[in-house]
């Protein structure tokens, strides 16, 4: 009975809070470890949950949420891309420098994070007017991820230590 409950919960807890992080999931269930270990593997193997397993993080989502949907989530979970996506979602497209302009961070740190959303085919780069132009691929998705899971992706980043490591 206790075993099911956890399970429950655990499911619960990832449906709540896509892209959720292993020590996220410990934090808000109050399971150690080796507990919590065990029972993710079952889930997983079960085919209970998707586990994205990254080089230094491992995130976990329930069924129904795409591969495309993972990566606007997992962005909107850093505190970074999220500022560059809400910039994007404000103004349908801008510069470079306008982004950094409304991120508010060094052009280093927003860089490597555009970087990042072009690859994961979130943002678009255009060429308008001899100037490089971003906008978001697919707003639709951003909007109906944001609407969904609000207020857990955008008042919950994983960290700001995060953007100072990734821009070394």
């Amino acid at each position: 009975m206790i075993r099911q409950n956890r399970i429950s919960q655990l499911i619960r807890t990832i449906e709540k809070n896509p892209g959720i992080k292993f020590r996220e999931i410990m934090r808000d269930t109050g399971m150690k470890n080796g507990v919590l270990s065990y029972h993710i593997a079952k889930l997983e193997k079960d085919g209970s949950i998707h586990v994205q397993r990254g080089a230094r993080q491992t995130r976990f989502y329930p069924l129904h949420i795409t591969e495309e949907e993972s990566k606007v989530i997992k962005s909107l979970r850093r505190q970074t891309p999220r500022d560059i996506i809400s910039a994007l979602i404000l103004h349908e497209s801008l510069e470079f420098n306008e982004i950094v302009s409304n991120v508010g961070k060094s052009q280093s740190t927003v860089s490597l994070y555009l970087s990042q959303l072009v690859d994961d085919g979130i943002v678009l780069v255009q060429l308008s007017e001899k100037k490089r132009r971003y906008k978001l691929k697919d707003k639709m998705i951003v909007d109906k991820l944001i609407e969904e899971y609000n207020p857990g992706l955008l008042e919950k980043p994983t960290a700001g230590f995060e953007d100072i490591i990734n821009s070394l």
